[in-house]
């Protein structure tokens, strides 16, 4: 009856606890909530994925490393780790340039300096 699982739920309130107090504190209306969620992006979750990516390819350098020439299979395995460690770094470093591209052709200034003003 309950398809999601129990990973996915935390997951989803964890998320969510994370970007009600950036929503929430954004009473400047739909601008500052569009630069609230650039800065949710491109300080917390950005870093988070390269993190994440990294440790996810050491860990197939050390899967690969630990097998040796033992076993063929389980090498294999390790190179594709790094492979979806490596294709993981890309797709985070190239959500993080979009944004960066984003921020820079709309003017868009980082939310430090908005609040300044």
């Amino acid at each position: 009856m309950n398809n999601i699982s129990k990973k996915t739920k935390i997951f989803v309130i964890s998320a969510i606890m994370l970007v009600l107090p950036q929503i929430v504190s954004a009473t400047g209306g739909l601008i500052d909530i569009i630069d609230s969620a650039f800065d949710l992006v491109t300080k917390i979750l950005i870093p988070l994925a390269f993190a994440l990516c990294l440790l996810y390819f050491f860990w197939g350098v050390a899967k690969y490393i630990r097998t040796g020439a033992n076993s063929d299979k389980a090498a294999e395995e390790g190179k594709k780790v790094m492979v979806w460690g490596v294709v993981g770094l890309f797709v985070a470093f190239s959500i993080w340039g979009i944004i960066k591209f984003i921020q820079t052709e709309l003017n868009i200034s980082p939310i430090e300096n908005v609040r300044k003003l």
